[in-house]
């Protein structure tokens, strides 16, 4: 059924671009069985514009739709996925011209890999690992788009105790129990892709917790949230941890005497941000 913004929008200098009010795409990912990152790309059919390159699922937004709405409708309807599986996670605006017209990117993740079901706009469905997409011929709105959508593999220390302490809900009655409770909730909430407070992306997929005193006693096994337990000062072991090379490194606490022992290449977060992330 086609919707009414389905169409050719024309800017002022004459140039035609697809949706009559704009457009919008999905990047969607998913985990690997290595954790690292898929994304969910269409092979366009050759009567398309742009046909035989390789793009995000998309297209026109209606006008009653919101860029989220539209995006996700889209790519239901090119790739057959299940859009209760679909997080979305922050919205870019990735083209723009004169005229009004724009093309928004919705970021998105799944927790895993979905079943795919193409409909004739595409000659194939891939879940691509997020290191090979450059190796496809793009199409070049995306070829574009993609350096400020990429993400890279972050590792996340968690100041348990600090995290904990940020939240007056009673968790100091039962500290090994608020830790488990914590590190659950914190578990579900993974794989996912996270923004960076310089405006890029990060894939998240897994969380490290450094737990000391009574919250040594917390009982978690999920391999998500692997835990270091501190033999003595948590602060020590973080900032031992965080000194050890390897990928892009962030700690989130709000304790000032511990950012000011960690190296500068590492990435304070808050504990709001890792509340944000469990909704």
């Amino acid at each position: 059924m086609r919707g009414d913004g389905d169409g050719w929008a024309t800017t002022p200098d004459g140039v035609r671009q697809w949706g009559r009010y704009g457009a919008a795409g999905l990047l969607l990912r998913a985990p690997l069985p290595d954790g690292s990152a898929a994304v969910l790309l269409q092979h366009r059919a050759a009567w398309s514009h742009q046909g035989g390159t390789w793009a995000l699922p998309g297209g026109a937004r209606d006008s009653h739709e919101t860029t989220v709405h539209a995006a996700v409708r889209e790519a239901q309807e090119e790739t057959g996925i299940d859009v209760d599986a679909v997080r979305v996670r922050a919205e870019r605006v990735t083209a723009a011209v004169a005229g009004g017209w724009t093309y928004t990117t919705v970021v998105a993740d799944s927790e895993k890999v979905l079943s795919l079901v193409p409909n004739g706009e595409s000659t194939e469905l891939r879940w691509v690992r997020e290191a090979e997409v450059e190796e496809l011929p793009l199409h070049p709105g995306f070829a574009d788009a993609w350096p400020g959508l990429r993400t890279r593999e972050v590792r996340v220390l968690l100041d348990t105790a600090n995290v904990l302490g940020s939240r007056p809900n009673g968790w100091w009655r039962d500290r090994a129990g608020a830790t488990t409770d914590l590190l659950e909730q914190l578990a579900q909430a993974l794989p996912r892709t996270i923004e960076l407070p310089d405006g890029r992306f990060g894939w998240l997929p897994r969380i490290e917790a450094v737990l000391e005193g009574q919250a040594r006693g917390a009982g978690h096994t999920d391999p998500r949230i692997p835990v270091h337990v501190a033999g003595g000062s948590g602060d020590d072991e973080l900032a031992r941890q965080a000194s050890l090379p390897g990928t892009m490194t962030a700690v989130v606490t709000a304790d000032r005497g511990l950012r000011s022992r960690l190296p500068d290449t590492v990435l304070p977060l808050s504990p709001s941000t890792v509340w944000d992330w469990l909704g």
